[in-house]
This record gives C-alpha cells, structure tokens and sequence, in this order.
C-alpha cells in the first residue's frame, strides 16, 4: 500500500506541477514577447514586475505542493534580517532539481524573486526554458578544456553573457542565485573531477565573479547558502514528488560584499587567484558543514 500511495502521490505530483508551471510560465513568455517587440523602458519596467509577479505566485504554488509530503520538516537558519527591497547574490550547493523548488519555497517572503544561472540546454525545456527567458534569467554554455583549446574564440563567452544579463537587474531588487558547480553533485562526478571535497564538487569562480563586478555595488549581502537533504540524499527529487521527503536541512550565511570582491577576473592574475582561494575557503567550510549535518542526521 505504502509504494501504491508513493506512486499516486508521483503521479499526482508531476501533473499538478505541469499545470502550475504552464499556468504561470504562458503569461511570463506572452509578457516576454511584448518586451522584445516594444522596447520602451517604462514599458519594459512594468512588463518585468508582472513577469516577477508570475514567479512569485509560481512559487507560491509549489509551497502548497510540498505539502504533498505529510513528513516534511524545515531545519533552517539564517533567514533574519533580509529584506524584498535589497538587491542579494546567493551562493548555493547544489545537489539535485530539489534545490531550485526548496529556494524558491524558502525565500518567496524574505528576498526578491530569484535569478538562477542555468545551463544552455533548459532554454529548450516547453513552457519553462521561454519563461526563463522572459525572466531575463542567464544561459550559460559550458565548454570543456579541450575544446577551448581547439575554440579560442570562445573562451570568456559566457563570462560577457554574465555581464550583459546583470545588466539588465539594475533597475529593480533582484537575487541573482549561482549554485557555482556548475552541475549536480554525484559521487562519480566528485571522482571525475577529483574533487577535494568529500560532498561537494569544485567551484567555478568565473561567473559569481563577473557578477560581482558588474553589480557589485547594489548588491547588499551575499547569501552562502547550503543545502541537504539528510533522510533523501540519494534520490530527493524523486522523494520529493513521491511525498517520501522528510528533512530539508538550510544553512544560510550573510556575508558582506567587500571591494576586495571586485575586480577584473579576466584580465587581473592576482585578483583572480584571490578571488578562487577566498571561493574555495569558503567552499571548505561548506564542505564542512555538510559533514556535520549528516552525520547529525545519523
């Protein structure tokens, strides 16, 4: 009866979260079409709110879908002192689909509506990839070394598709949120890529640093946040839609924005080798919290 109801609750789940998102994400992209083909400014501005507007009451919805899982506890710190009128840059873990559904829940009251960085292959995702979009919400290519090697021309390509979306978060308080791995960790990824971390895998610093750079100076704090998922580390999306998800353990971190943050990542050796090791710091520690909470959860 238990795995009958699991699969019931995953296919309840899954439908409802279509329609939510097909719901909301219709009048963000017809918005977005607007936006391109009438390119006034205070045209542009309200267009935005209404689009920020959708993505608030998408997340809203997805709270009320969590509720799918009748065991779910919140273990969270840090939420105090934030504000919808300040701009934040979030750095987070990242650990499954889960993370983007758990931020999105989590903040909706406390900060402005997040930004993500998302891989070049979401843009094609129906409904989702176009409502991202609309979002003015960065696609990111990513290349690997050898093909840089082979591709010159393309090295920095995204690092100048980080500047051009920042500066569109300008004119109204924004998170720009960064899970700066680039992609979900696994324990095969953590060995591919020699990871000297034991539940991370290793940052990259390009982007949050292009970021900071370009916005830098309206930016508040920057939120180092971390993530897990104790009871459901192995499958917590999947647990999630199956109302098998139990703990959502969130450790949040307000750190200031320092001018020694700022500066020219591409150009500047010396700033960018301080720059990876004030990243990798922080990383460690990350690191280490995750370590204490699981073993906390055993």
């Amino acid at each position: 009866m238990s795995r009958l109801l699991a699969v019931l609750t995953l296919l309840v789940s899954v439908l409802l979260t279509i329609l939510v998102t097909v719901f909301c994400s219709v009048p963000i992209i017809i918005a977005g079409i607007l936006k391109l083909l009438l390119p006034i400014p205070a045209l542009w501005r309200a267009i935005s709110t209404f689009c920020n507007f959708m993505m608030s009451c998408w997340c809203t919805c997805l709270s009320w879908l969590l509720h799918l899982n009748p065991g779910l506890k919140w273990d969270i710190r840090g939420l105090e002192d934030l504000s919808k009128t300040h701009w934040y840059l979030v750095v987070c873990n990242h650990h499954s689909w889960a993370d983007i559904v758990v931020l999105c829940v989590l903040f909706r009251k406390h900060i402005p509506v997040n930004k993500y960085f998302l891989k070049q292959q979401l843009a094609w995702i129906p409904f989702l990839g176009l409502a991202c979009w609309a979002l003015d919400m960065p696609f990111m290519r990513r290349y690997s070394r050898s093909y840089l090697l082979k591709h010159p021309e393309r090295r920095g390509k995204d690092v100048e598709t980080t500047r051009r979306s920042c500066e569109k978060f300008r004119h109204y308080p924004a998170t720009i949120v960064n899970f700066v791995e680039g992609t979900r960790f696994t324990d095969a990824k953590r060995r591919e890529m020699r990871s000297p971390y034991q539940h991370l895998l290793p940052p990259k610093a390009a982007g949050i640093a292009m970021t900071l750079n370009v916005l830098g100076k309206q930016f508040d704090k920057l939120l180092n946040v971390t993530l897990c998922y104790p009871d459901n580390d192995r499958k917590s999306f999947q647990d999630m839609l199956s109302g098998k998800l139990t703990r959502i353990v969130v450790r949040i971190e307000l750190l200031p924005v320092s001018d020694e943050l700022r500066g020219d990542y591409l150009n500047d050796k010396n700033f960018k080798r301080g720059f990876q090791q004030w990243l990798n710091q922080l990383w460690l520690e990350k690191d280490r919290q995750l370590d204490e909470v699981k073993n906390a959860g055993h």
